[in-house]
């Protein structure tokens, strides 16, 4: 029974909308914490975003791209050592067209993997909407028009603006390692297609996560092959899920019910407040999505805190499994 009340109360299928809800509708989305698909909520200006146009627009400005050697960025990795760490990417500043460059087809041999994934409000910062700061150095400004620095039912919905705004580009071998955030997200992909693979907060318990040592990729020299160098004793561990893969058959506790939805360019995903999520990506992927903070006063922020806070966390090489 109580199996089952669990898969009751975080539901084991998401809806679809064949278009935006309105304010009350996504309101009353919010409050159920599902996620959904959502079909319908055109960006027009989105439909110029070509190579070229892209390039084109972004001319000579530089861009902070995470490399990796395998493509996990911010991700549990194996060292030499033998030991796990949760480690950062490497950032490299290049152009637009640069970057396009590195995540063409025909570059799918080459070593090091490029994901543009800043997540700090790359488009629109918090401080865009806190204080009317412009941020004219943003690294995209120059595709500001192009994309509404808000989603109107979600924000009338949410009564407020959202946190941050954040552009993603990249390819086939870029791969979200498997997470969730305190925010409301909706997730927009204007071109390719993006596989979300989901497991409900109550169910987070069953992703083994772990204190892991962090670390860094970083180069001897500029060309020089990337290396995962461990940060300092000093440096705090990092919470994070010790199941690299959870799209592996056999990778999830069989208690697990994920959801597998894949975003195809004009849809649209909102994604609840500590919904645990893996991303993998067909082909090259431009994505958007909005940040929306949690009521941090309310039921929801409490339920996400005990949802994690129910076990103890042990460090990496405390755990046999």
């Amino acid at each position: 029974m109580m199996h089952s009340s669990r898969l009751e109360l975080n539901g084991g299928h998401y809806d679809i909308l064949e278009s935006p809800p309105s304010p009350v509708e996504f309101s009353q989305i919010c409050h159920i914490s599902r996620p959904v698909l959502i079909k319908g909520y055109k960006i027009p200006n989105l439909q110029r975003w070509s190579n070229k146009y892209l390039a084109d627009t972004m001319g000579d400005r530089l861009l902070s791209v995470a490399v990796t050697p395998n493509g996990y960025a911010d991700a549990v990795t194996l060292s030499s050592d033998g030991k796990r760490y949760f480690v950062e990417p490497y950032y490299e500043k290049m152009t637009m067209r640069s970057l396009l460059s590195k995540l063409a087809p025909s570059t799918s041999n080459v070593e090091d993997v490029c994901y543009l994934q800043s997540q700090n409000g790359n488009l629109f910062p918090g401080s865009y909407f806190t204080s009317g700061d412009m941020e004219s150095d943003c690294e995209l400004i120059n595709l500001r028009d192009d994309v509404p620095a808000e989603i109107p039912w979600c924000s009338e919905a949410l009564g407020r603006s959202p946190d941050a705004v954040n552009l993603w580009i990249g390819n086939n071998r870029s791969v979200t390692s498997i997470h969730s955030d305190p925010y409301e997200n909706i997730y927009h992909v204007a071109r390719g297609c993006k596989t979300f693979l989901l497991v409900p907060p109550t169910e987070g318990w069953c992703l083994k996560e772990r204190m892991f040592p962090h670390a860094t990729y970083q180069r001897a020299t500029e060309n020089s092959p990337l290396l995962l160098k461990p940060s300092p004793s000093t440096t705090p561990a990092v919470r994070w899920s010790s199941i690299q893969h959870p799209e592996r058959p056999g990778s999830l506790s069989e208690m697990t019910h994920p959801l597998i939805i894949d975003v195809n360019a004009g849809e649209t995903l909102y994604l609840p407040a500590g919904w645990w999520h893996h991303v993998r990506q067909t082909g090259l992927s431009i994505a958007l999505n909005w940040w929306y903070d949690i009521e941090p006063r309310g039921s929801a922020w409490v339920w996400l805190r005990l949802l994690r806070g129910v076990a103890i966390v042990a460090a990496d090489e405390e755990v046999e499994e």
